[in-house]
Order: structure tokens, then sequence, then C-alpha cells
């Protein structure tokens, strides 16, 4: 079992591993996107919108309506795959820190 030293230098680095790890979420980039790829939307895993692509077929006064489903959706699917990217990327920062069955950082 670890000494009280020990644990307070694995608390250490565990916080210094989150710090970096939130750090490299905003280089990563993902891609939503919607209508086949009609629509995209880049963004961090921070979910900061890097760019937004409209294909010009849709550029028509009566697809409106449809674009603004499409952007909404190409959003929403950007920032699912941003999520899944932070937390992968959360869980490599936390992996050498034993927490307790059903606590998860950060706290």
């Amino acid at each position: 079992m670890p000494d009280m030293n020990e644990i307070l230098a694995m608390a250490q680095k565990a916080q210094e591993d989150l710090a970096n790890a939130q750090n490299e979420l905003e280089k990563i980039e993902v891609e939503g996107e919607a209508g086949g790829g009609l629509v995209k939307v880049r963004a961090t895993a921070k979910g900061r919108i890097v760019r937004v692509e409209i294909d010009e077929s849709l550029m028509k006064p009566e697809e409106k309506a449809m674009v603004e489903d499409l952007v909404t959706a190409a959003f929403n699917d950007a920032k699912a795959k941003a999520d899944v990217a932070a937390a992968e990327e959360m869980k490599k920062a936390t992996s050498g820190f034993p927490l307790p069955p059903g606590m998860k950082m950060p706290f």
C-alpha cells in the first residue's frame, strides 16, 4: 500500500496530466457531417467550432429550411464526436492514477 508521500506525488502527477490533457483537447479536431456530407462542421475536442462547409448545391432560397436542419445536425454530430475525443483524452490522462471503484476524475 502506498504511503502518504507516494499518494501526494501520484495526485500531483494526475493533476499535471489532467492539465496537459485539457491543453491537448484544443489541438484535437473532429468533423461532424449531415446530409451525406453536404454540410460539415469541424470542431475541437473542447467544442470550439473551427469551420463550417456547406455544399453549393444547397445554396438555393427554397433549400433554406433543409440547410438549417443539416447545419444543426452537423453541429450535433461534431459535438458528439468532440465529447468522445475529449473522454478518450481524459481517460489517457487518468489511466495511471488508482481510483476507488465508481470514482471519476476530474472531481
